[in-house]
């Protein structure tokens, strides 16, 4: 080693360790940071959670939707039920409507209910039909 770093660094005077300001500072920044940090993360899981059931509830609305095509379900006007055992946090309601005074015309629109966070939420599919019945 050099003279001067046997001299200044590793002198027996010389500093070894923090001061108890600077522990104490770096507390005070700890103690700033870890509830924003906290609050940050609480809240990106909170959202996580409600775009999971969201994505969720559209899938089962798009599948409920193309079933009452499928099945002319749909002809009957408002229905409603839930998807079973799979799925017991949904329900779905579904409505035929006139669509703009169109007599050929219809209007379904579905309807998945669900709650989240002590929140009702809910997504609508609509749909055009065209039914020569009618």
């Amino acid at each position: 080693m050099t003279a001067y770093l046997r001299k200044h660094i590793l002198s027996p005077g010389s500093r070894k360790g923090f001061t108890l300001i600077e522990i104490l500072a770096t507390f005070v920044l700890i103690a700033v940071i870890i509830p924003v940090a906290m609050k940050g993360l609480s809240l990106s899981t909170n959202m996580a959670g409600n775009s999971k059931s969201k994505i969720e509830a559209s899938a089962l609305a798009e599948t409920k939707l193309t079933e009452l095509m499928l099945t002319g379900d749909w002809v009957n006007g408002e229905q409603s039920g839930d998807f079973g055992e799979d799925w017991p946090e949904y329900a779905w309601s579904a409505e035929l409507v006139d669509w703009e005074d169109e007599d050929l015309m219809q209007q379904l629109t579905l309807q998945v209910n669900w709650n989240r966070s002590g929140l009702d939420r809910s997504v609508s599919l609509t749909t055009l039909i065209y039914s020569e019945d009618s």
